[in-house]
């Protein structure tokens, strides 16, 4: 990971010198920000995961318990659409750095509550349903963080370095993966976690989000004293009613088709992050310490994936990008995740090769989505353009496991996420192909431009030299 991480600073290092000192606080503003962000969203699936009998609801029916459990994990989810809509009206009407603080504030104050809980042994269902608000409420407040210090960030950004640019703040996304990863390791080696009474259970857990909760406020003291508010936002005009006026008009096409886009790319991140790490346990047979790996060595190269992926789109358009990842996630994203829940391939090496692969097949497109999204719409509705069109596109590709019961029927069931990667691709596909040529629009721009027509790749090549 020290590796990985060396060489996204060195790349930020070298692309931010045609930055103004502003700017270059505010692309280290919304990386540490993405990554405070992803931090906490990461804490109940990772650190709280060996603690679920702490909160584990033991007095009532198998189905209330099975209800309560997911919902803890889909709580942040459903709040994250509600913050996009919530903060990207005031990072649109109040400005993004005002917006940032506060969104970043309020989940840090969340998550230093959640580690304050008393568990259900003491407490019973009340205390699982205060987890469960906590979590929402941290979801609105983490929804309304990328919304506005991204489009900042890149408001800053030269035109010809917006890829990457954007490609380094999603990092964020992978390096919190592997760093909550390895907290949470170096924990149960000296905290042990066993029964609802061992250590961990009843305490090591909160040492993670204390640690989230101290990072968020820390962030936030930064950010307020460094970052200093979009000159774009600044002179613009600004929309009196932001999300009214997504929702007309030609802003109301970008914002379906970029719906359609995310759509597909929340889908194929379900398959590859929430569904492919239970089945290397089972069928695949992988034991438990193994799967870590994999996941880990996986996740820290896709960090890279992601830089490669915003270069990659700067030169040969953010379109044609999408269109070539849908074809990939459509055709070879499904014959590679089969290799490993068939066990075709077996071996750690193997898998983690494979998967690795995988990952930068139907992953490395986020490392395209903040920048693509946010130069889709005009500077007025930029904030709520981006964080709605990227939040509330999770939505339907979250009843993933009701999908997959019903394809069950047709074949069996770790085959389903074979198909579903392969809609993801389609809508991939539909959705860049659907929308304009986006890498040279002017993001100080008041109004929507009218749609670029898509370069050559040889032009495309020479016009981001």
């Amino acid at each position: 990971m020290s590796q990985t991480s060396a060489g996204i600073s060195a790349a930020a290092a070298s692309a931010a010198d045609e930055m103004p000192p502003e700017g270059r606080k505010a692309l280290i503003g919304a990386w540490v920000g993405f990554f405070v962000d992803m931090f906490d969203i990461y804490l109940p699936v990772i650190a709280l995961a060996p603690a679920a009998a702490y909160f584990e609801a033991s007095d009532v029916s198998p189905a209330t318990s099975a209800i309560l459990s997911s919902m803890i994990f889909a709580a942040t989810l459903i709040g994250r659409p509600i913050g996009a809509i919530v903060f990207g009206h005031f990072g649109d009407r109040a400005g993004r750095r005002r917006t940032t603080i506060v969104a970043v504030t309020g989940f840090g104050i969340t998550t230093l509550l959640i580690a304050a809980l008393p568990g259900f042994e003491s407490f019973g269902v009340p205390a699982v349903v205060a987890l469960i608000l906590l979590r929402f409420i941290d979801g609105i407040f983490l929804g309304g963080q990328y919304t506005s210090a991204t489009p900042l960030a890149l408001e800053y950004s030269p035109k010809r370095r917006r890829g990457l640019f954007g490609a380094l703040i999603m990092t964020g996304y992978p390096l919190a993966y592997c760093a909550i990863s390895l907290i949470t390791f170096a924990l149960l080696k000296v905290i042990p976690a066993g029964g609802l009474h061992s250590p961990y259970v009843q305490w090591g857990w909160r040492i993670p989000f204390v640690l989230g909760a101290l990072l968020a406020f820390g962030f936030a003291i930064w950010y307020a004293r460094h970052v200093k508010e979009s000159e774009a936002w600044q002179k613009a005009p600004k929309a009196k009613a932001p999300l009214l006026e997504l929702l007309k008009g030609k802003n109301l096409g970008n914002f379906v088709q970029v719906f359609t886009l995310m759509s597909g790319i929340w889908l194929g991140l379900n398959m590859v992050s929430a569904v492919l790490p239970r089945l290397l346990r089972n069928p695949v047979g992988l034991a438990d310490n193994d799967v870590n790996v994999v996941l880990f060595l996986s996740y820290a190269v896709l960090a890279l994936g992601y830089v490669g992926a915003g270069v990659l789109s700067q030169r040969i358009g953010r379109r044609t990008y999408f269109i070539l990842a849908g074809v990939l996630t459509t055709f070879a994203a499904p014959v590679l995740f089969g290799l490993i829940v068939g066990r075709v391939v077996t071996g750690v090496a193997a898998v983690v090769l494979v998967t690795i692969v995988l990952n930068i097949i139907v992953l490395a497109s986020w490392g395209v989505v903040s920048t693509y999204i946010n130069e889709r719409f005009h500077v007025g509705i930029r904030a709520s353009g981006y964080g709605i069109g990227y939040s509330l596109a999770v939505v339907i590709p979250a009843f993933y496991a009701f999908y997959q019961v019903s394809l069950s029927s047709l074949m069996p069931m770790q085959y389903t996420p074979l198909v579903l990667l392969a809609i993801a691709g389609l809508l991939i596909w539909i959705g860049g192909a659907w929308g304009p040529e986006t890498r040279d629009v002017d993001m100080a721009a008041s109004e929507a431009e009218p749609p670029a027509p898509a370069a050559s790749g040889e032009a495309a090549f020479a016009e981001s030299r």
